[in-house]
């Protein structure tokens, strides 16, 4: 079995909208290799956190009691982490075919 190589760390704060859209583009585009995906979230308000645990289970989830702040939240899921690389993403982000290519 092969373990995790990367590590991709996502902080979110009430962008469900933005947060699905990436993870929806991570898990049709970066194949090939063990990732683990680590979303954190800072007491979003908006839905996100039900819907990461609804339609991507596979995806770590750190919850916040309260926001705090887009570093800390990086640090926690750094922390988290057991890949060898880490991958700080913004929840904007698309990832396309050939961003993060095979290992």
């Amino acid at each position: 079995m092969q373990g995790i190589k990367l590590s991709i760390v996502i902080v979110n704060w009430n962008a469900e909208k933005l947060l699905r859209e990436c993870l929806a583009s991570l898990a049709a585009n970066v194949k090939g290799f063990g990732i683990e995906i680590i979303v954190v979230d800072n007491a979003s308000q908006d839905g996100s956190v039900s819907m990461v645990r609804r339609e991507f289970p596979q995806v770590s989830l750190l919850e916040n009691l309260e926001n705090l702040g887009f570093a800390k939240a990086n640090n926690q899921g750094i922390k988290k982490a057991s890949g060898e690389y880490v991958l700080l993403l913004n929840n904007d982000a698309i990832i396309d075919n050939k961003a993060v290519l095979e290992g």
